[in-house]
């Protein structure tokens, strides 16, 4: 690879420079010896210093910056040498992107970048990342106002997530460039969201340059970051899906799981060691960058390569096993059945056991700690029945079947052997559609003869109104949208496997897709 052009050492085009400064040469075709100065080429037009700074980030520390507007390309100088290495050989097995468009980079065959002072665009990026990576909060005067941020509260829509992303990862993550005051995670258009709030708009604008288009795990939950209208967050409860942070004393809310007080005390630190985390080594060297490196986070670097190949691997915290406790259930109507087929669709359930002495409370064994990881991320505050359902991990291993002889009224039920586990088959499609409840139901499975009516008649029956469907062009799979969730999740677990006749049982998940 080679850039075309000659530049001086401020970065001006040398055919419009007359001055007899020393001209950075022009890089040769054969490929330079490992150096911490890049070359990076086929930038897309009017990309920002920002965006180039963000390629190096997760890397290691970002020095110096030459941008060539008119040739579309750039330089690129790291802290040391072996961060440039590690950047380089990441890259050689993932393309890199700018605005979705693949950019190349490599070696400079300089050994520093001098610029000057007439730099001042790049320089003021340069100095207010260096301000966050040194751990400290860059000046308001040190900011280079490129987007005009005004408010400390950034929006977070997650792309492609794979796997489920808690707030608690958001903080996490975020938590590297400032002081994260409050977050408050919501779904909206069948995507997962976040409001957060920094102390302050410099350090949200800092953390929007590095973190957007980045994704926490390896090729899957890509962070969208833009800045909100709002200046401030309201927080009523510490749970599960909102916290804040300068208010530990906040309840935990009807239905939802409260902050662990020593998680809180552990959340009002910050760890300024490292901007985005160490980068993990995985198979046969390579490295897999991962936002969300560290004791909190829910996936290890295995389960994010495993996310590449479509695969469930979810880690779950150490120690922990794949048994939930559902609480705060409708005991009225709450079944084993019930239960395995809602759960069923975030991994394959084992065993449900309603408890003899508290029925609005369940165990239920999942095939392992990473499917109950995620079900609990997606379950969790979800309605069923009527009322918000609690679930988290439990202390048991496993869940016992009753002695024989024992009748325990059919509160347990052994589903091992069961033919409707959805994630048995390696390589099922059913491993890339793994989405939060949703109001749209994607059926399939469905009979030639079986119209839109019938459908939607049997989808009322169930229970709710059917407010929108669509049929594929094959008319063998079809959305159906639900006037709510909850009436989504009856919808699901009354439905899931209903005979259509001739054999064909009805498959029912939740949908990303609206109609």
């Amino acid at each position: 690879m080679k850039p075309d052009t000659d530049v001086t050492a401020n970065g001006s085009d040398s055919k419009s420079n007359g001055s007899d400064s020393k001209k950075l040469r022009v890089e040769d075709r054969m490929e330079a010896p490992p150096s911490r100065v890049l070359h990076i080429r086929k930038l897309p037009n009017e990309t920002s210093e920002s965006e180039v700074i963000a390629l190096g980030l997760p890397f290691g520390k970002v020095t110096n910056i030459l941008t060539l507007k008119g040739k579309n390309q750039a330089f690129l100088e790291l802290g040391t040498e072996e961060a440039a290495i590690t950047m380089i050989n990441y890259y050689s097995t993932v393309t890199p992107h700018v605005r979705n468009v693949p950019v190349f980079i490599q070696y400079s065959n300089h050994k520093e970048l001098k610029t000057d002072s007439g730099n001042q665009r790049a320089q003021a990026v340069l100095q207010a990342v260096s301000a966050v990576q040194g751990g400290g909060t860059p000046a308001s005067g040190s900011i280079v106002d490129l987007t005009a941020a005004s408010s400390p509260v950034l929006r977070i829509i997650i792309d492609n997530m794979f796997y489920p992303v808690t707030l608690d990862v958001l903080q996490q993550i975020f938590s590297k460039f400032g002081t994260v005051m409050k977050i408050i995670t919501f779904t909206k258009n069948n995507q997962f969201q976040a409001l957060l709030q920094f102390n302050d708009p410099p350090t949200a604008q800092q953390a929007k340059i590095a973190l957007d288009g980045q994704n926490i795990y390896n090729s899957c939950c890509t962070l969208r970051i833009d800045y909100s209208k709002l200046v401030n967050l309201n927080v009523k409860y510490n749970n599960d899906k909102s916290r804040d942070y300068t208010r530990p004393e906040l309840p935990a809310g009807d239905g939802q799981p409260a902050m662990d007080p020593n998680m809180a005390a552990a959340f009002q630190g910050k760890d300024s060691n490292s901007l985005l985390g160490k980068i993990p080594v995985g198979p046969k060297g390579k490295s897999l960058p991962s936002l969300a490196q560290g004791g909190l986070s829910p996936l290890n670097a295995a389960a994010a390569a495993a996310a590449a190949a479509g695969r469930v691997a979810l880690s779950g915290h150490s120690g922990a096993s794949g048994v939930l406790l559902a609480s705060n259930l409708n005991e009225e109507m709450v079944t084993p059945q019930s239960l395995f087929t809602l759960f069923g669709v975030y991994g394959d359930a084992q065993r449900v056991k309603i408890l003899y002495n508290k029925k609005d409370s369940a165990l239920i064994q999942m095939a392992d700690a990473n499917q109950a990881q995620l079900a609990m991320s997606h379950l969790n505050g979800q309605k069923m029945h009527g009322k918000p359902i609690r679930v988290a991990l439990s202390k048991h291993t496993s869940v016992q079947l009753p002695r024989d002889g024992l009748d325990d009224q059919g509160l347990t039920k052994d589903f091992t052997n069961s033919p409707l586990h959805r994630f048995k088959k390696p390589g099922s499609k059913n491993f890339q559609n793994i989405f939060p409840p949703t109001t749209t139901l994607h059926l399939s499975n469905i009979p030639t003869d079986v119209s839109e009516e019938d459908l939607r008649l049997l989808f009322s029956n169930a229970g709710g109104t059917v407010n929108a469907f669509k049929f594929f062009q094959d008319h063998k799979m079809a959305l159906l949208q639900m006037s709510t969730v909850e009436e989504a999740i009856q919808g699901l677990i009354d439905l899931h496997n209903y005979n259509m006749g001739d054999n064909h049982h009805l498959r029912v998940s939740f949908s990303k897709s609206t109609i």
